[in-house]
């Protein structure tokens, strides 16, 4: 096997894209790309199954035999405790958005499907070095950190602002750009503080007023429906607060929450450069607006940390799968 080739596999909630890279020099090239609907309502079995059919048919596209090294970037992070409490011999899915991967042993169970769709390559279960997990959000932000819009920085923070707020953390060291899990797993996971508890914003994690309330796409459009009672997507509200006070007003909002979402995060980490992605990060706003908000939250005289974009697009996650191994 080519010791230069690499699979990432990025699943969302919506989409789950694999790719084969050769990481070679100072840039990764693309050798495979492929796309296929999640359907996580379809339930656990079919995304197992069809993720392993996408690494299938994504190596098969590049014209290997058998996939390389396979980084998975997913929404979430691990815990030993069963869902009844007892400790589990095999790590379980916690706090995924993609709730039907909560409480189930994914990261074994897609190893068991890919050691059967690929014997002669993987024998009788797939090896720590040939496959890899991470929170989606860490991908992103090792991608960003190692070939985008922080590639340089010390330490950086990658945010996305999506369907789910989400985090990670990125730093260099003197084997090259790493992530910073954390203990539990959840660090950079700025999108379950809580902001407001007493805001009547229930969040799936079982708490109220988190980040993700306010910051999400679809937080940001209830936000607009709860105000006038009318439907907008986030483009849409964006696109009109000229002329609507109620667009500019759910927008005020927003930056300002933003602000003291982001204020935190800098109080606790002070990194050297913040980068942003997901659909809502595509809003000018947050880089015209969005420093001067977060400046009245930081413990300092000034705000010298740099809020950038994202220089990837929506494929950094799937890029920073394939760096894990």
């Amino acid at each position: 096997m080519d010791r230069a080739l690499r699979l990432g596999v990025d699943l969302g909630g919506t989409k789950t894209e694999a790719v084969v890279l050769r990481l070679e020099g100072d840039e990764p090239r693309v050798v495979a790309r492929l796309r296929t609907p999640t359907e996580r309502d379809a339930g656990y079995e079919h995304v197992v199954a069809s993720t392993a059919r996408l690494v299938a048919d994504v190596a098969r596209e590049a014209g290997l035999e058998a996939p390389p090294p396979i980084g998975v970037g997913m929404p979430g992070s691990i815990t030993w405790r069963a869902p009844d409490g007892s400790r589990s011999d095999v790590p379980l899915v916690k706090n995924s958005n993609t709730t039907c991967l909560n409480g189930r042993p994914f990261r074994r169970d897609l190893g068991r499907a890919l050691t059967e769709a690929f014997p002669t390559t993987f024998g009788a279960s797939v090896g720590a070095g040939e496959l890899a997990f991470a929170n989606d959000a860490n991908c992103f932000a090792l991608a960003e950190a190692t070939y985008g819009a922080t590639r340089g920085a010390r330490v950086s923070f990658g945010g996305i602002l999506g369907t789910g707020v989400g985090g990670g953390i990125a730093w260099r060291g003197q084997d090259g750009v790493q992530t910073w899990d954390g203990a539990q797993g959840i660090a950079g996971e700025w999108g379950h503080i809580v902001l407001d508890p007493s805001a009547d914003l229930p969040c799936y994690c079982g708490r109220r007023g988190c980040v993700e309330r306010f910051l999400s796409g679809p937080a940001i459009e209830d936000a607009y429906r709860r105000r006038t009672g009318r439907r907008a997507p986030v483009a849409a509200i964006a696109e009109q607060r000229g002329e609507d006070a109620d667009a500019r007003a759910v927008l005020d909002a927003f930056v300002d929450a933003f602000g003291r979402a982001m204020g935190t995060v800098i109080n606790l980490l002070d990194p050297d450069a913040i980068v942003l992605g997901g659909g809502v990060s595509n809003l000018d706003l947050l880089y015209e607006r969005g420093p001067a908000a977060v400046a009245r939250w930081v413990f300092d005289d000034e705000l010298r940390t740099p809020i950038v974009r994202h220089t990837l697009g929506d494929s950094a996650g799937v890029l920073g799968a394939a760096l894990l191994l």
